[in-house]
């Protein structure tokens, strides 16, 4: 079919766009599709830093010049590869111009579906057309994934909201506001509430909230003991890092057991001067009830305390879950092959349905944690991108096969079996 593409992405976040420019400098086909950075640009608190090091925030593309401090030394914006965090506005602005240079072809539309055919997949955009690729790589981030607690689940929509839903929050101004959650989210979502005028407290069953430690530099004796990594110190980040192949080589229970326990909710070390003193905690205590009460929410926590306030924030992360993937045809979604209902991988990033793919968060139970942050698309990308180069290379090398004369002789035999 001759409009038919050879790669379809589904997400333009840090791993749909690094794909993308890999994919375009090496001449396949493609279509990518998704609001160009929408978790970063429109789901993160305005004016956040971003807790991963200068070094560990690229896109990935096959030249050494689209880097994060490429971009920031070539504009005189200040840069360091680590221990200084990157403001998110940097971090969008350097990944528009990234997007301009190497994924002109960005489609802003949404996929709303997803099917198999005899010749690849058939992609419905929320427009109405309809794409036809003959690969198709999920690369959907975390828009699809926010996890609130069914303890939380019930109360209506304006008491209650998601971290992911909130870019501005001055509306905020005057409000009681308790943020669930000791993470990351947590911690930005709460301070930026606080900043802008609410009162606000932090409830989270964690017994403490754990900052990333402050900058420092380590003795030679740290450093072979706590090895650094763009996900973290330590040897078990420095390995998930250096060597995702070989992660996916372990069993399935190991496999599971790192992702769920290594690398716990952690707030960058910059956000703890502007937390402690500041912000109410309430910690190692979990959410026994909620209910509303005269309009305000009431919550009774697991020590029988009552907590009161106008609006609850649920800063309760992520859970990547294909069956969260509202546009996955279902006949489609019963072919992939799946283990805690996220996607059993090969080494190439393949589902069990050939020709559908897997990267980013989705794809962290196959290859380690490594897959829940943006430093894991300098892999993902050039490694699937080699894959698929490779397989374009061997499909075109049959069909030059199938197209080839018979030799004389072979049709001489043919005709004298006749």
């Amino acid at each position: 079919m001759e409009n038919i593409v050879e790669v379809a992405i589904i997400g333009a976040g840090p791993y749909g766009l690094s794909l993308a420019a890999h994919l375009q400098a090496a001449g396949i086909s493609l279509r990518i599709f998704g609001k160009p950075m929408n978790t970063w640009r429109d789901h993160m608190p305005k004016g956040m830093h971003l807790k991963s090091d200068g070094f560990a925030s690229n896109l990935s593309a096959p030249d050494a010049d689209s880097t994060l401090k490429a971009y920031c030394q070539a504009r005189g914006l200040g840069y360091a590869d680590k221990h200084r965090p990157v403001a998110l506005q940097t971090f969008v602005a350097y990944a528009d111009w990234f997007t301009a240079r190497h994924v002109p072809m960005l489609e802003a539309s949404n996929v709303i579906g997803l099917e198999q055919t005899a010749e690849g997949f058939r992609l419905t955009l929320e427009d109405g057309e309809v794409c036809l690729a003959r690969q198709v790589v999920l690369a959907v981030g975390i828009t699809s994934f926010n996890h609130t607690p069914e303890v939380l689940a019930a109360l209506p929509r304006p008491a209650l909201s998601h971290s992911f839903d909130h870019y501005e929050v001055s509306h905020f101004n005057g409000q009681e506001v308790i943020v669930v959650g000791a993470g990351a989210s947590a911690i930005d979502t709460a301070v930026a509430i606080h900043e802008a005028g609410g009162k606000v407290r932090i409830v989270a069953r964690a017994p403490s909230i754990v900052f990333h430690d402050a900058p420092a530099k380590p003795a030679l004796i740290e450093t072979l003991k706590r090895p650094p990594s763009g996900i973290g110190p330590g040897w078990l980040s420095f390995l998930c890092v250096h060597a995702p192949l070989l992660f996916h080589r372990l069993s399935e229970k190991k496999r599971l057991a790192i992702v769920k326990r290594h690398l716990g909710p952690a707030p960058g070390w910059f956000m703890r001067e502007r937390t402690e003193g500041k912000i109410e905690t309430v910690l190692g205590r979990a959410i026994a009830h909620a209910a509303m009460q005269d309009g305000r929410v009431r919550l009774t926590l697991s020590d029988g305390a009552m907590l009161e306030a106008d609006h609850i924030v649920a800063a309760t992360g992520y859970r990547p879950l294909l069956s969260k993937l509202a546009f996955l045809d279902a006949p489609l979604r019963a072919k992939i092959a799946s283990l805690a209902d996220t996607p059993v991988l090969a080494r190439s990033f393949e589902t069990s349905v050939p020709g559908l793919y897997a990267v980013g968060p989705l794809a962290a139970n196959s290859f380690g944690p490594l897959m829940r942050f943006m430093a894991g698309a300098e892999f993902a990308a050039p490694h699937l991108a080699a894959h698929l180069v490779r397989r374009r290379t061997l499909e075109r090398l049959l069909q030059r096969g199938r197209r080839k004369p018979a030799p004389r002789r072979a049709i001489a035999l043919s005709a004298s079996a006749r």
